[in-house]
Order: structure tokens, then sequence, then C-alpha cells
């Protein structure tokens, strides 16, 4: 299936790129974790359409395509505010406000501004919310471990593509290693000095303003916004997860008691890249329930 690429504006007027699949129906966005692309969405995308829905697979700012932000704010909340201006402007365009599909970092986002519009009293900016591993409260050595190798190589980079299929081996042992490279480069950019970086801004991790705070102060504002949800939602969490475990995904059963609750066997935080047969089947289900 093809896509149809395009842009949006975040809430600063940075520009967002995106491809979209399908052409009627619900409008879905998805957003991804920190440190990848909307290319990490492609078969869940393809899935949405062909389930007769418009999937958005949205760069989040500083990430891919879309525009790195010239003060450095890669705050969670800054992102949060991009998830509302872009669900705005799909509410217009389609006459109802979108699903949003967030992993990571893309549901920290969307569950700030889910729940800050509906602890504001405003109209929810979303119809559903699917939160794919992530949940207020996670385990602190697996976020360690996500932002260590985010880090590690965020200013030098790399020799050669090798170098970085290397490195992500080594980071995910449980995946089968592609047999080509091509799907990698959509990830990282060439560099004059001939170094190979990643898609994304370093001052997402390393900055004054990024997103490399307190975890307690984060969990704190996600367990009120969690709160606040009355919209339909659904968490997703790997089996195998670094970062949610049972008694996470329990606890967040407990602030949403109107949440339903996936758990894909064997995968781990990356969920859709994983199991996305079984992650597919899931979000499928979901969206029929509250069509």
């Amino acid at each position: 299936m093809t896509s149809l690429h395009e842009s949006f504006r975040g809430a600063a007027g940075n520009r967002l790129a995106a491809d979209v699949f399908g052409d009627a129906g619900r409008p879905v966005l998805l957003l991804h974790g920190g440190g990848q692309t909307r290319h990490a969405w492609r078969r869940t995308a393809v899935e949405v359409a062909r389930a007769g829905m418009t999937a958005y697979a949205v760069d989040q700012r500083g990430h891919g395509d879309s525009e790195w932000v010239a003060d450095g704010a890669y705050r969670f909340e800054d992102f949060a505010d991009d998830v509302t201006a872009v669900a705005a402007e799909l509410t217009r365009r389609h006459g109802e406000p979108p699903v949003a599909i967030g992993a990571s970092l893309g549901g920290i986002a969307s569950l700030l501004a889910a729940g800050d519009a509906q602890a504001a009293g405003r109209p929810p900016i979303l119809a559903a919310l699917v939160l794919v591993d992530i949940t207020p409260r996670v385990d602190l050595s697996g976020v360690a471990k996500v932002q260590g190798f985010m880090r590690t190589h965020a200013r030098d980079g790399f020799a050669s593509v090798e170098e970085a299929a290397d490195a992500v081996g080594a980071y995910l042992p449980h995946r089968p290693r592609p047999r080509s490279t091509e799907g990698l480069k959509k990830n990282l950019r060439l560099h004059p000095d001939g170094r190979w970086r990643w898609h994304w801004d370093p001052r997402m991790v390393a900055g004054e303003r990024s997103f490399a705070i307190d975890h307690r102060i984060l969990e704190a504002a996600l367990t009120e916004a969690a709160r606040a949800l009355t919209i339909p939602a659904l968490l997703v969490r790997g089996g195998s997860s670094e970062l949610v475990q049972e008694e996470h995904a329990r606890d967040f059963l407990k602030l949403v008691p109107h949440a339903t609750y996936v758990d894909v066997s064997g995968a781990r935080h990356m969920v859709a890249g994983d199991r996305n047969d079984q992650f597919a089947n899931a979000i499928e289900a979901f969206l029929r329930k509250i069509a």
C-alpha cells in the first residue's frame, strides 16, 4: 500500500513530517517512541487503513524528517503540546477527534495531552487512547537502559551503517538481525564528516530542556493525567518488557478502571517490532470495539 506524505504544524509552529495511509474513515494518529521515526509504524498503518480508517504516522519533533526545534524544547510537555495541535487539525479535517496510538514517548505525550484536556474540563481531544508499553510507573532501570543506548552514540555517531547495525544488535539481542541495512538507514543521517548519526536531535537526551528529567516528576504528571481519562483506553504491554512490569499494568488499571489490557507474550519494550502480528490483532480488536 502506498502512502501520501504531508506536514503538520506543532505547538511552536514546528514542522512535523507525516505519512498518511487510507483516505476515509476515522483518523488514527500513530506516535513512535523516543529515537524512532514514523517508519516504525508502517505495518500498523497499513492494517489500520485496510480496516477502513485513515492512519497518520507522524515524526515527532526533533525526529526523522520533522524539524529540530530551535530552542531545544524537548520536554515531555512539549511533545504533548504537539499532540494537542495535530489532534486539533485532524478533528477539523475529519469532523471527529482521532484515536491516538502511542509507543513509549508517543504514549507519554498522548496521555499527558488527553489527560490534561479532560482534567481542565475541556472536550476530549482524542476519541480513544492506546498506550504501547508505557504506564505512569515503570522500571527505572529499564528507562536508564533505553536512554543510555540513545546517549551512547548521539554525538559521535558511527563510521558506517553496519557499525550502527552492530550497536542495535547488541541492544536487541533477542531480535533476528535483518539481512539488509536499508531499513536502518531511515533512522540515520550521513553527515559531512562522513559519520552516520541517528535521525534525531541529540539535545533530546542531553539538553537543558530535554526529556531526561527526574522520573518522579513525570510519574506524578502521568498519574494525574490517567486519573482524568474518561475516553476508551487500551494498554498493550510487552510480556517481556524491560520497562512495564505486570504490577505497573495493574497500577494503571486502578487509575483507569474502564481501560482494557493486552499482554503480548514474547515481546519486549518495542512491542510492534517484536510481535507485530499479535500487536496488530490487539489494535484491530480495540478499534472495532470502539467503532
